[in-house]
């Protein structure tokens, strides 16, 4: 897994999961820490992610909120926009564009 960028705008890499859970925490959150106005996860180049890592991004999402800014979510790879869906979390996260839906059950 790696993480580039800055306060503004993180882009995510490899894969997301319990190995890399930690690091990837401690880089969210200082962004968030550090940063104001909204935080965008560049996802284009994430291979994957499991229950861990998605629970990392809620967490990022939370102590956004409270520190008064917003996780945005771009360039959501196909895989991970079902489990959004799947797992109802496309309601509540930003995900810039938008989860078209109904182009999910076709794929």
């Amino acid at each position: 897994m790696h993480i580039r960028g800055d306060q503004a705008r993180l882009v995510v890499g490899g894969r997301l999961d319990v190995r890399s859970a930690a690091d990837a925490r401690t880089v969210l959150h200082s962004a968030v820490d550090d940063g104001a106005g909204d935080l965008v996860l560049d996802l284009s180049e994430l291979d994957s992610w499991d229950a861990t890592g998605l629970g990392v991004i809620m967490g990022a999402h939370r102590r956004a909120g409270r520190c008064g800014r917003r996780l945005v979510l771009r360039h959501v790879p196909p895989q991970m926009q079902r489990l959004l869906v799947a797992t109802r979390l496309h309601r509540i996260l930003a995900i810039e564009g938008g989860i078209g839906v109904e182009s999910l059950h076709r794929a």
